[in-house]
């Protein structure tokens, strides 16, 4: 089986324009890269994402409490378009003026927050493609780098085993050898002089 190199995988073209999960809310991204996994370049790259995702938020935000203060002005507004008395009349002529340039000010501000946030999305997403391609990199190489380890180590017990035979066989026969030697002196010796050999050879194997 004809196994590709990593440098023939083309990881941008795999993730390019494709679905994925935003990978810093992501708990199984986190599980895989806790901070002390992280590399510089996934570091950086997790950064740029949760800014654009705070950006977001803040847009959507800033939005919500424009619209929320516009209608307060608006509703303003309307309660006092028929005031019958002059002198408060030019006092709330004054106040109208002041509370339509508020709303155009939100207004603008709504707009201009609107069309920034139309293009956070696709900077999401291509924010989250360059991580996602970092994280695959990364555990591509640590799979590969795995994998080889795991081919000498497997390696390693097969010629260890082996090893272990051999020395359980080569014990086994010096045990043999000892107990035919021993039985051998105390047949010729007698039991006498073989305890005084014994008490030496203890002794000796003492120091």
């Amino acid at each position: 089986m004809h196994m590709r190199k990593r440098g023939d995988i083309d990881f941008s073209a795999i993730v390019a324009n494709k679905k994925f999960p935003i990978l810093t809310l992501d708990s199984r991204w986190h599980e895989l890269f806790p901070d002390e996994k992280k590399t510089f370049v996934i570091k950086e790259k997790e950064k740029q994402l949760n800014n654009l995702l705070k950006k977001q938020g803040k847009l959507n935000n800033d939005i919500k409490e424009s619209k929320k203060l516009k209608k307060v002005f608006i509703s303003d507004i309307i309660s006092n378009m028929d005031t019958q008395d002059e002198k408060k009349s030019k006092f709330y002529d004054k106040r109208l003026k002041k509370n339509r340039d508020y709303i155009n000010e939100l207004n603008k501000k709504i707009e201009e927050a609107s069309e920034e946030l139309e293009n956070i999305p696709d900077k999401i997403q291509k924010a989250n493609e360059e991580l996602l391609l970092e994280s695959i990199k990364y555990c591509y190489k640590k799979f590969h780098n795995n994998q080889k380890e795991l081919a000498e180590i497997s390696q390693w017990i097969l010629d260890t085993r082996e090893e272990l035979k051999e020395k359980i066989l080569k014990k086994h026969d010096i045990e043999t050898a000892n107990k035919a030697i021993y039985s051998n002196m105390h047949d010729i010796l007698g039991p006498e002089i073989i305890d005084i050999f014994d008490s030496i050879q203890d002794s000796s194997v003492g120091e």
